[in-house]
């Protein structure tokens, strides 16, 4: 079964205006879910690493949606990375028309949360400080990290960096 679960700060728009990427995190360590339904869900560190280990075939889709596929890990389209912050994205933008919509959204702000859809192969139960169920990823194989509207997690940062370094301006001037 596929769970998805989305993140919420501004889609980034990377690189050159020509050559747009976007981008941002899928997905933070250690920070709490939205209510998903009478519980809180949280991503432990390192929850992501044998999916790039392994290199499983990664997909940046639209809304998780495979009509609007955006690149993907085996075609050198999607690009993943870890810090000690989360799980980093970056996408070049094809020329289609849904992504050409999707960078429009992007530098308005509209387009400003990211997801990762996930198969659970390892989580645990417990409680937060509140007496709230919470679980507690520990490992999942990765199906996609990318752009969407509704996020379940609040608290991803994202942004259009490539517009902001084109004004040359703070990114926080563009995503307030």
């Amino acid at each position: 079964m596929i769970e998805k679960r989305s993140t919420a700060g501004t889609v980034e728009l990377r690189g050159a205006p020509e050559a747009k990427t976007l981008g941002g995190y899928a997905l933070k360590f250690n920070t709490l879910s939205q209510n998903l339904g009478g519980y809180v869900e949280t991503c432990a560190d390192g929850l992501v690493d044998k999916s790039l280990g392994d290199g499983v075939d990664v997909l940046c889709r639209f809304q998780h949606d495979d009509q609007y596929l955006l690149g993907r890990v085996s075609s050198g389209t999607l690009m993943l990375r870890t810090d000690e912050v989360g799980l980093d994205y970056e996408c070049p933008v094809p020329d289609t028309d849904y992504a050409r919509n999707c960078v429009a959204l992007a530098e308005r702000g509209d387009l400003a949360h990211s997801s990762f859809a996930f198969r659970t192969m390892d989580d645990e139960w417990d409680f937060t400080e509140h007496g709230f169920p919470l679980r507690i990823l520990r490992s999942i194989q990765l199906v996609d990290g990318a752009p969407v509207i509704s996020p379940a997690y609040l608290d991803t940062s994202s942004g259009l960096r490539s517009l902001a370094e084109h004004r040359s301006i703070e990114l926080d001037t563009i995503t307030k």
